[in-house]
């Protein structure tokens, strides 16, 4: 991840919700370097999405990590769903 991303967060989660965001944020970006364990990743982003219900938020935050980061977590999640015979993701 770079240096200087501002990972989506919003004020009304309690500090866990954060930092299971941060988690799930963080394996996108492992996904992108070395890859990451696929049922790591579905287990954060299930975790992401009792945080983050609506599709039109998790879009809207997908598309704001994605613009700083040239990172897609879409693409990512997308990948893991579709392959279940691989252990590690790596895009």
């Amino acid at each position: 991840m770079p240096n200087e991303v501002n990972i989506p967060i919003s004020m009304d989660w309690s500090r866990d919700e954060v930092v299971n965001v941060v988690h799930f944020y963080e394996a996108i970006d492992q996904a992108y370097r070395k890859g990451v364990d696929r049922d790591t990743l579905l287990t954060l982003y299930n975790q992401f999405k009792k945080i983050v219900p609506s599709k039109s938020e998790e879009k809207q935050q997908f598309k704001e990590y994605e613009s700083q980061t040239q990172q897609s977590p879409y693409h990512v999640v997308k990948a893991a769903r579709e392959s279940s015979h691989l252990k590690i993701i790596k895009m």
